[in-house]
């Protein structure tokens, strides 16, 4: 058998081969260790930002949740304060119209609308008649027709153009008569503001107004007007 001798130099090199792969398997492992170490840390870093974002998202969602808790109780609050302005405004709008009719009925406001026009005439003399009153006509005449407007819903009236108010006051002195200390001599011209078909159906009933008027001998005409304008008054009556 043949004896393979080793020389000196071989055994150097053997030893450096086994140095160099213990340095190169040492480098690799702490290498992977170091590698390894280093994404660990890195999740690490990454989950701790997610938690802190999910944390914010958290914190920001119950804050959203407060904030739409608090606007619907605003906007409840808003329509319990537009129901109430609008019980104020309507209010508002029931005291003006008032406001408007007291003016109206005052006679401190002009007035226009369709209504009727009554006109009240002494009768036809008559020789044969001793009282001349029996064909005159006087306040009481008048009442009946005013009252008789008033009834059927007329809103404004006035006497031979002038406003009749609630504390206006009929006087009667001969062929004369005295509204609120004005003189009015005969022919007496009512205009009254109203439904003109009402107003006329009202003094036309029968046994009413106009039937007992002309009973009495006064002349009694009446028309329907599209358009009547009654003036206010002035001064402080």
């Amino acid at each position: 058998m043949r004896m393979i001798k080793v020389k000196g130099k071989h055994v150097i090199l053997s030893l450096v081969c086994l140095v160099l792969g213990f340095m190169i398997a040492f480098s690799y492992h702490f290498t992977q260790k170091e590698i390894k170490q280093k994404n660990t840390n890195l999740t690490s870093k990454q989950w701790e930002k997610t938690l802190d974002l999910r944390n914010q998202l958290i914190e920001i969602e119950e804050l959203n949740r407060r904030l739409q808790k608090e606007l619907n109780r605003k906007q409840d609050k808003v329509l319990e304060n537009e129901k109430d302005l609008s019980k104020e405004a309507e209010a508002y709008s029931n005291l003006a119209e008032d406001a408007e009719k007291y003016r109206m009925f005052l006679g401190k406001v002009k007035v226009k609308g369709q209504g009727v026009m009554v006109q009240l005439s002494d009768g036809a003399y008559d020789p044969k008649e001793e009282n001349i009153n029996n064909y005159l006509v006087h306040e009481h005449h008048v009442f009946k027709v005013i009252n008789e407007l008033y009834i059927s819903g007329a809103a404004a009236i006035a006497i031979n153009g002038q406003r009749l108010t609630s504390q206006s006051y009929i006087l009667c002195d001969g062929p004369v008569i005295t509204v609120d200390g004005i003189q009015h001599p005969a022919p007496f011209v009512i205009t009254a503001i109203g439904d003109s078909e009402v107003l006329a159906s009202a003094l036309n009933l029968t046994g009413g107004v106009k039937d007992q008027l002309v009973n009495d001998n006064i002349v009694f005409t009446l028309e329907k007007q599209n358009e009547i304008i009654l003036n206010p008054i002035l001064g402080n009556s």
